[in-house]
């Protein structure tokens, strides 16, 4: 298992809109680059939305953010579109066997070592942001030639 794409998906959008801020940021246009459905890419958004990290107009195609990039950090990303609650990155098995030494003492030996993970990771997050991401894109562009 892996962490929700919708955590990729979410950077991707925010900083398409942020590189293609000269142009319109539909749904459509985002979908183009992810290469999925603009359905999907309108679920994000709206959670995006929800989380005040973009802005969008009904009835008006295209989407802006509402924060400045060196504001946005991947973690305010990976909260906003739900990709774990706290403390359920990792799930632990149910029901060990408590007649076996290690069923019955597994989960209280192993949930603080998850926790102390995703909390490493979370920090992790916190430390980049969209801005840091654009600023790597761009520099990819560049010795791209374009």
């Amino acid at each position: 298992m892996s962490i929700s794409s919708r955590f990729a998906v979410g950077i991707h959008i925010l900083a398409l809109i942020e590189i293609n801020k000269d142009g319109v940021s539909s749904s459509e246009f985002l979908a183009g680059s992810v290469n999925t459905n603009p359905v999907v890419i309108r679920r994000i958004i709206g959670m995006l939305k929800n989380a005040g990290l973009i802005e969008v107009r009904a009835g008006i195609a295209g989407a802006q953010l509402a924060k400045n990039l060196s504001e946005i950090t991947l973690l305010d990303v990976y909260k906003a579109v739900d990709v774990v609650h706290d403390k359920e990155l990792f799930s632990v098995h149910d029901n060990p066997n408590p007649s076996c030494p290690v069923g019955r003492n597994i989960q209280d030996t192993i949930l603080p070592l998850f926790s102390t993970a995703q909390l490493a990771l979370e920090k992790a997050l916190g430390n980049v942001t969209i801005e840091d991401v654009v600023l790597d894109i761009t520099e990819k562009l560049k010795s791209e030639g374009r």
